[in-house]
């Protein structure tokens, strides 16, 4: 279980069990502490009347009031964050539960990050309904969202990825840490304000006048002296009056920073999810690099950055209640904002660009959280293998599939084969197997396990073509999007560049002549570079080409047709399809056949 204690509060609870038992206990301590304060609120007021009214003598119950109202605030609120936390355990269960049995229509989509021109993004499902976005993502604030998707689309680099698969191995193996890294998010954070307008005040400087200097410390003492002497009857009222309206001058130099500084510092719950995030990672200790590198921001030596937080979260809490009618009377007596603004420029000036950088890095823990965390719930735990050119895959399977119903196939693409041509009956598996390949490579570049016994491919860069449709605002057809999908790939594997491409159902949009043509001399085309990848068609033909180009092979997925329904194993087969299916099926939906007579 991890705790962590921050100032004036206790440690927090990130275990996941029992909560139910637990919010109920948590509730209920805020519900009497609630009615606790409500005592010491109307205490403290009684106090300071009869302060006032009776005796000085009374101040000091006024100030044990005040000093017990303070204290069950401070408790209330720890309460209440203690129940958020248990609320984003629950959260998390659930949707731990859906991602296990593969029911994410509830989950996000991330389906603003679909992009038909990307490479293989599209046709791999990674964003959108029933997707890996939703496997993946345990982010909590829009820019981790963004920079989770970026990686998931990022080109190929097995130099980085290795990196990453040491981070996120390691990150599996500490749950309580991931459970509290992720549940303070959900209970905390709220985007009100982007993280650039903020981040660029930090990193604005503010100017400290003599002026400002000299009255921040003459306007407490001034203010209190005459505050004592028109009580006692030295001198009028009047001359509060002055006092006051003297303070107005000064205070007007310090309204529009501090106003400033109220627009751009973050809710409280915003600056309270940093805060508690950078308490668990100073604790938390790592072995491989990469987690050191980007733990190493946050140990800072003179001020815990966990702290540093803290002091702005006070500072705020200050500033953005400047017109809190308690905090009016005073400012007016005692000109606290130029004090206020003197201890904002003067934390700005020393910490400042320091914590600017915070919250990028912060965004960079919440993609690897969400690694460490796809491991560790529904991960393929499969080997990574070296693999010199081509692809290996042993056992393969798809992640968006029920690990108990997704069938494994073995698969191997390399210099001798570097053309599979796969044919097959329709429903059986084609497709979902080309993206099973795909989708493998996603993950294992973004430092994951794949869902296979071993997996492994050299350093080419993914190419796909399969979910090409028309566009009628665009006047372009499928089959010339397809052809221009296709124009993308040449263009690049002519420049040398390798490249592993999948291409679903080629040239489907033409006749059966141009169609096995322009597949064969695409095939041609390929066999002259670096590129090797795998080819779908119903073309049967086409398989002939194993016999005449020595880099094509043949592989398939067949059916078993029976009299009310067809049969699928879904395991690929050398060699072609030596049947098809579509006769069939289309009896089975109720087209009716008829012989000439």
């Amino acid at each position: 279980m991890i705790q962590f204690l921050s100032l004036g509060m206790k440690g927090f609870d990130f275990e996941n069990s029992g909560l139910s038992e637990k919010l109920g206990t948590v509730k209920s301590k805020a519900g009497t502490l609630s009615f606790l304060r409500l005592l010491a609120f109307f205490a403290m007021g009684g106090f300071f009347v009869l302060s006032v009214a009776e005796s000085p003598i009374w101040f000091l119950f006024f100030g044990a009031s005040v000093a017990a109202f303070i204290s069950l605030i401070r408790n209330y609120n720890d309460q209440k964050d203690q129940e958020a936390i248990y609320m984003g355990l629950q959260q998390m269960n659930l949707q731990q539960e859906l991602r296990i049995s593969r029911k994410l229509k509830d989950l996000d989509s991330g389906s603003e990050f679909q992009e038909k021109a990307h490479p293989f993004s599209n046709d791999l499902d990674l964003f959108g309904d029933h997707s890996l976005f939703q496997l993946l993502n345990h982010t909590v604030s829009v820019d981790g969202k963004n920079a989770l998707a970026e990686a998931m689309k990022s080109a190929f680099d097995l130099e980085k990825a290795a990196t990453l698969r040491k981070a996120s191995a390691e990150l599996s193996t500490k749950p309580s840490f991931i459970q509290a890294m992720e549940s303070i998010g959900k209970a905390f954070y709220s985007a009100e304000k982007s993280n650039s307008g903020w981040v660029s005040w930090l990193n604005q400087e503010d100017k400290i006048t003599i002026v400002i200097s000299i009255f921040a410390f003459i306007g407490p003492l001034g203010g209190l002296a005459l505050a004592i002497l028109a009580y006692v009857g030295i001198i009028p009222g009047a001359v509060l009056g002055i006092w006051i309206i003297l303070g107005m001058i000064f205070l007007g130099m310090v309204f529009k920073p501090l106003k400033k500084a109220a627009d751009s510092i973050p809710s409280r719950n915003q600056l309270k999810t940093y805060r508690y995030w950078l308490a668990v990672l100073e604790k938390q200790k790592f072995d491989a690099s990469l987690l050191k590198e980007k733990q190493a921001p946050f140990l800072t030596k003179e001020v815990k950055a966990s702290t540093l937080f803290d002091q702005l979260d006070s500072l705020g809490l200050w500033i953005q209640n400047r017109i809190n009618i308690l905090y009016i009377p005073l400012n007016l007596l005692f000109w606290t904002d130029l004090y206020l603004y003197l201890r904002l420029v003067s934390w700005k000036k020393k910490h400042g660009n320091l914590v600017a950088n915070f919250p990028a890095h912060l965004v960079e823990w919440e993609v690897l959280v969400s690694l460490g965390a796809f491991e560790n719930e529904v991960g393929g735990k499969g080997k990574v293998i070296e693999v010199e050119k081509g692809l290996i895959a042993k056992e393969v399977s798809h992640p968006l599939l029920v690990p108990g119903v997704a069938v494994p196939n073995t698969f191997l693409i390399n210099d001798k084969q570097r053309v599979i041509l796969l044919t097959g009956a329709n429903m059986s598996g084609k497709t979902t197997f080309m993206r099973t390949l795909g989708t493998n490579c996603v993950l294992v570049n973004l430092g994951l396990s794949p869902f296979a016994q071993e997996f492994g491919f050299s350093g080419f860069q993914l190419y796909t073509s399969m979910r090409n449709s028309d566009n009628l605002g665009e006047s372009v057809s499928s089959f010339y999007a397809e052809l221009s999908r296709i124009k993308k790939l040449i263009d690049r594997i002519e420049l040398g560049e390798q490249i592993f491409f999948l291409l679903d159902e080629i040239l489907k949009g033409t006749n059966t002549e141009d169609r096995i043509a322009g597949s064969e001399a695409l095939i041609r085309q390929v066999e002259r570079t670096n590129a090797f990848g795998v080819i779908s068609t119903h073309d049967i033909e086409l398989s002939e080409l194993e016999d005449r180009i020595e880099s094509v092979s043949n592989f398939s997925f067949h059916s078993e047709i029976h009299d009310q329904n067809i049969d699928f194993d879904y395991k690929i087969k050398r060699g072609a399809c030596p049947s098809f299916n579509a006769h069939k099926l289309m009896e089975l939906m109720g087209i009716r056949f008829q012989t000439e007579k």
